[in-house]
C-alpha cells in the first residue's frame, strides 16, 4: 500500500517476513553454537522441546522439534549448562526471533555420561540395584544361556573357559545384536525367552569391550528392567574392567576376569603365590602354612567376638569406613578381648595355679589374635573384589572355596598378610627394604 506521502506502508505480515529473510540470508546465524542454561524446559505432547537459554544478562527463547529432540541422549532439565547449535529465524507469527535448535550437549560432560547418571539415579530410586531383589546364582548350574553376539570374540571366550573350568554344564547361545538400535529390543527379547521358557539355570548376558557408543545397548533402561524382572538371575559380562553399565548394576553378578588377576598379582608381588604359565594353563601353587590341617582352622572359634568384628568390618568393605578407623576399632576390640579373658582367669585361679592359668592365657590371647586376622582376611578379600564393582562378592569367595579345595586355607593365610599391610601400616613398613616393594605397598592400600 502506498500512502499520499509516497512513502510504502507494511503490514505486520510483511515486516515479520522481511525480517525472517533478513536472517534466514546472513551465514554465521544459519550454523551457531551457544552457551547457556536452561529455563523453562516444556516438552509438549506433540514432541516439540520449548525453552530458554540464558546467561547473567540475557534471555533467548528456542526450540527443538520432535525429530531433533528424539536423538537427544539424555534428559535436559532447567539449570542444566549446555552447548547449543542451530540457526537463528523468526517466527512470523509472533514476531519473535528464536534458537530453532538441533542439538544439546551438556557442558563439561558428554550426552552419554549425562545419560548414563541420570538414568542411573533414576533406577537407584526404584529399587533396581536393591541388593533384597538379587536373587542367588546356583552353585552348580547345568545349563547355561548365553544371550550374545555369535560373531563377536567375547562368546568364543565365554564358551572356551566353560568348557575348561564347568564342562559339565550345557551352553545354549541366544544370539542378539549388541550394538546398534536394534541392539536393545533384541536383547530384552532374549533374555525374556530365555525366562519365560526356562532355557537355563542362570544367564549370562554381554559382549566384549569398546567405547561407551559401543557399550550403549546395555545402558538402556528395557534391558535393565528385564533383568531386573527376569527369574532367572542374570550376569553381565559387558566390556573390559573399567567398563560400567547399567546391566552391571542390575544383574545378581558381573564378572571381569582382571578382578582375580590383579589380586592374584598383588599375592604374587607380595610372594604369597607363584604362576607357572604353560602351553595352554597358568598353574598357581601357594604355600601351604604349617599346622593348618583343613579349611576349619580358619573358621571363628571365638563366634560372639568374630560377629562383632564383622559388624564394623561391613561398613569397611563397602567404603563408609577408612582403613585406619577400621584398624583402630579391630585393635581395641582385640584389646578389650584380652583384657576381658586375662581378668577371668586371674579371678578363678588359685595362686598354685597361676603358671598354668599363664600358659591358658597366652593360648587364649593367641586364639583372639587368629579370629581377628581371620576375619580381616575375609574382609579384606571382600573388599578387594567389591572394589571391582561386584556388588555381592561372597558368590565368589564361595567359588574361591570350592574351586581351591585344600588350598583355601593357604589363600587365606595370603589374604591375612594382605590385611596386615593394610591395616598395621607402621609394622609393616619397616619389614620392606626396597623402593619396589614400598611402591607395592603404597598401590596396595591406594586399591583397597
Amino acid at each position: 500500500m502506498i500512502a499520499t506521502s509516497g512513502q510504502y506502508i507494511f503490514t505486520v505480515s510483511e515486516v515479520n517476513q522481511f525480517i525472517k529473510d533478513l536472517l534466514d540470508n546472513v551465514p554465521p546465524l544459519q550454523e551457531v553454537l551457544l552457551r547457556g542454561e536452561l529455563s523453562n524446559y516444556k516438552v509438549y505432547p506433540s514432541g516439540h522441546h520449548y525453552f530458554t537459554l540464558k546467561d547473567s544478562q540475557c534471555s533467548l527463547k528456542c526450540v527443538m522439534f520432535r525429530g531433533s529432540a528424539a536423538r537427544l541422549r539424555f534428559r535436559p532439565e532447567n539449570g542444566m549448562q549446555v552447548i547449543a547449535s542451530g540457526r537463528i529465524s523468526v517466527y512470523p507469527r509472533d514476531g519473535a526471533y528464536q534458537l530453532y535448535c538441533t542439538s544439546l550437549t551438556p557442558e563439561g560432560a558428554g550426552d552419554l555420561s549425562v545419560a548414563f547418571e541420570q538414568l542411573k539415579e533414576k533406577l537407584r530410586k526404584e529399587g533396581l540395584f536393591d541388593e533384597t531383589h538379587k536373587k542367588p546364582l546356583p552353585p552348580y548350574p547345568r545349563r547355561i544361556a548365553i544371550v550374545t553376539s555369535p560373531a563377536g570374540a567375547a562368546v568364543h571366550d565365554m564358551i572356551r573357559i566353560l568348557r575348561r573350568r564347568y564342562p559339565i554344564a550345557r551352553v545354549i547361545l541366544l544370539p542378539v545384536r549388541v550394538q546398534g538400535a536394534e541392539a536393545p529390543p533384541e536383547i530384552v527379547g532374549a533374555i525374556r525367552y530365555a525366562d519365560k521358557w526356562k532355557i537355563g539355570d542362570v544367564i549370562i548376558t554381554g559382549r566384549g569391550g569398546g567405547s561407551m557408543e559401543d557399550l550403549w545397548a546395555f545402558n538402556d533402561e528395557r534391558v535393565a528392567r528385564a533383568i531386573y524382572e527376569s527369574e532367572i538371575p542374570v550376569i553381565s559380562a559387558v566390556g573390559h574392567e573399567p567398563d560400567v553399565t547399567i546391566s552391571d548394576l542390575a544383574t545378581e553378578w558381573h564378572w571381569h576376569r582382571a578382578t582375580v588377576r590383579s589380586f592374584l598379582e598383588t599375592l604374587e608381588a607380595f610372594g604369597q603365590l607363584k604362576r607357572t604359565k604353560l602351553a595352554k594353563s597358568i598353574v598357581v601353587t601357594m604355600p601351604v602354612q604349617s599346622g593348618q590341617s583343613s579349611a576349619a582352622s580358619v573358621v571363628q572359634r571365638q563366634p560372639d567376638f568374630a560377629i562383632q568384628l564383622q559388624e564394623v568390618l561391613s561398613d569397611w568393605i563397602v567404603g563408609k569406613m577408612t582403613s585406619a578407623d577400621v584398624g583402630n576399632i579391630c585393635g581395641q576390640a582385640v584389646r578389650q578381648a584380652m583384657a576381658g579373658m586375662t581378668g577371668y582367669e586371674s579371678r578363678h585361679c588359685l595362686d598354685s595355679h597361676i603358671d598354668t592359668a599363664s600358659a591358658h592365657a597366652s593360648k587364649q590371647e593367641e586364639e583372639i589374635r587368629k579370629t581377628a586376622l581371620g576375619c580381616i582376611a575375609h574382609a579384606a578379600l571382600q573388599r578387594v573384589l567389591r572394589k571391582s564393582r561386584f556388588d555381592d562378592s561372597s558368590p565368589l569367595i564361595e567359588f574361591f572355596r570350592h574351586d581351591l579345595d585344600e588350598e583355601w586355607v593357604s589363600f587365606i593365610e595370603a589374604s591375612k598378610e594382605l590385611a596386615e599391610l593394610i591395616l598395621y601400616t607402621e609394622a609393616c613398613e619397616t619389614t620392606f627394604d626396597t623402593d619396589d616393594d614400598k611402591e607395592r605397598l603404597k598401590s596396595l592400600r591406594k586399591s583397597v
